[in-house]
């Protein structure tokens, strides 16, 4: 096509590119955006009316990230029909969006632009509108709220689209992550998490120019939807670079936000909200696909895999990992705990704070008194259990490491991970007295466990007495012990 008008002016080439709810047309150094008249479960374009208030909302929202890009409303009209309001906007070159940029091969101009990126969504976020209403959709009813709207909408728009029992578990997933979850989100909020940001960061929708980063297109037609958590907000940009294959890019953006912003968030919480933002993804490539899109098919089921991959991966474990005292329970603990990303817990170190606070006190040497009298062995385990509640229920997955030999204790932890909706795994470590005894005695000085050969004998445990744990051999490499525990470690997000 090619846009006529004064015979007086150069003809104009026209590019038009549609969306599910717009269309795009490109001419010349300006772009013409108008709404398509469509009504959807998540907004109402029936009238002209609603779209011109939208496209004026749209033109505000988007001027705090790209001022100089939104020019104002314009309006179409033929000889006979009513004027349709159309934003107008500079035109930027393709090459210069961040999803053409970050597919260019051996090119650092990608991560350059994404450490920009990340540079100004940290600054925008800083100093975006917060307030009670914005922080009500940091709620944790209101994001289990907008997943399950967005798993009743996929029933009805991915029939036919992509399996069914790929949204089953893709639901499962999400709502076993918010169950045990209420103060993770509660500190969200607390923590001043929860902005006015901009709800739809696509790397389609970022030009990469000599004198910074543009980025448009904000979701401008449900206010709340837009009220999200920081981390949301920079976590659909990581997803969308996943869906574009650059998930080494993703990672870095995150990491660029995380610096950028000082933000502590758990990497479950990004996971959970990259899923979140596939989801979106998935059910807008749905409706594309009843437009007559025939692609979008393959796009929807891409973007359910990045959901299911990325819920497996939040998903909030609990491990305890038991042995006497010499069986190489903590070196096991914490090699797998490096790998997986875990908080380890140990009985040892516990014992050692609360000795030096004079919360317990006493010899380490005899089993049954001292360090190892019962209400010092019950103060200890009493604060593993009140760190491991709070860390769990804020979004961090957890390695208990300790002897573990009292059944009762070991049903303690069940109830805890239970409540907490956390899958739990059992390892009993075990070795020969001898290898435990000669590596207790073979310790340094300075060592945090108060342990002696002598209560490394009393301690041994019988693998009979512990019939739900996974018998872990530590007598051979620990690299080999750990990743065998690590992979049954991956396994629990299989669990329902």
């Amino acid at each position: 096509m090619r846009a006529t008008g004064d015979p007086g002016r150069p003809i104009l080439p026209v590019a038009i590119h549609e969306t599910h709810s717009g269309i795009v047309v490109l001419v010349g150094d300006r772009a013409y955006k108008a709404k398509k008249p469509v009504v959807t479960d998540f907004l109402d374009f029936s009238t002209v009316e609603r779209r011109e208030r939208v496209c004026a909302r749209e033109v505000e929202l988007n001027s705090r990230l790209a001022a100089d890009t939104y020019l104002g409303i314009g309006h179409f009209a033929d000889p006979h029909g009513a004027a349709e309001p159309v934003i107008v906007m500079r035109r930027y070159p393709d090459a210069a969006r961040l999803a053409t940029v970050v597919g260019e091969a051996h090119s650092e101009r990608g991560a350059d632009a994404l450490r920009t990126v990340a540079d100004t969504l940290a600054r925008f976020h800083d100093t975006a509108e917060r307030g009670g209403h914005i922080d009500e959709q940091g709620r944790l009813e209101a994001v289990r709220g907008r997943w399950s709207a967005n798993i009743t909408e996929m029933a009805t728009l991915a029939a036919g689209v992509v399996p069914a029992d790929t949204v089953a578990v893709i639901e499962r997933l999400a709502l076993r992550y918010l169950a045990g979850r209420a103060a993770l989100f509660d500190r969200r909020i607390a923590e001043g998490r929860i902005v006015d940001g901009h709800g739809d960061l696509l790397a389609d929708d970022i030009f990469c120019l000599p004198d910074g980063v543009q980025i448009l297109d904000c979701l401008e037609f449900d206010d709340a939807l837009r009220h999200v958590d920081t981390v949301d907000d920079a976590a659909f940009l990581a997803m969308d670079l996943e869906f574009l294959g650059r998930t080494d890019l993703g990672e870095l953006f995150i990491d660029e936000y995380r610096r950028a912003s000082g933000d502590s968030a758990p990497t479950s919480l990004v996971d959970f909200y990259i899923a979140y933002r596939a989801l979106v993804r998935a059910k807008t490539d749905c409706v594309r696909f009843g437009q007559g899109h025939s692609g979008s098919q393959g796009s929807a089921q891409e973007h359910l895999q990045i959901a299911t991959d990325h819920l497996r991966s939040a998903t909030v474990r609990l491990a305890v990992i038991g042995g006497g005292p010499g069986t190489g329970k903590t070196t096991v603990s914490h090699r797998v705990a490096q790998q997986v990303g875990a908080e380890v817990i140990s009985t040892d170190r516990v014992r050692h704070e609360l000795r030096e606070r004079n919360v317990i006190t006493g010899d380490p040497g005899a089993p049954d008194s001292g360090l190892y009298a019962p209400q010092h062995v019950e103060a200890v385990y009493r604060e593993v259990f009140a760190r491991a509640r709070r860390l769990l229920a804020e979004g961090e997955s957890v390695i208990l490491d300790g002897t573990w030999r009292d059944p009762q204790r070991r049903a303690h932890v069940r109830e805890l991970a239970a409540a907490l909706h956390a899958p739990m795994l059992e390892i009993m470590c075990r070795t020969d007295v001898d290898t435990a005894v000669r590596r207790v005695t073979a310790r340094p000085a300075d060592h945090v466990s108060d342990a002696t050969g002598e209560i490394a004998q009393h301690l041994e445990m019988d693998a009979r007495r512990w019939p739900q744990a996974q018998v872990l051999d530590t007598a051979v490499a620990p690299a080999e012990a750990a990743e065998a525990v690590v992979r049954s470690w991956r396994a629990l997000a299989e669990q329902a």
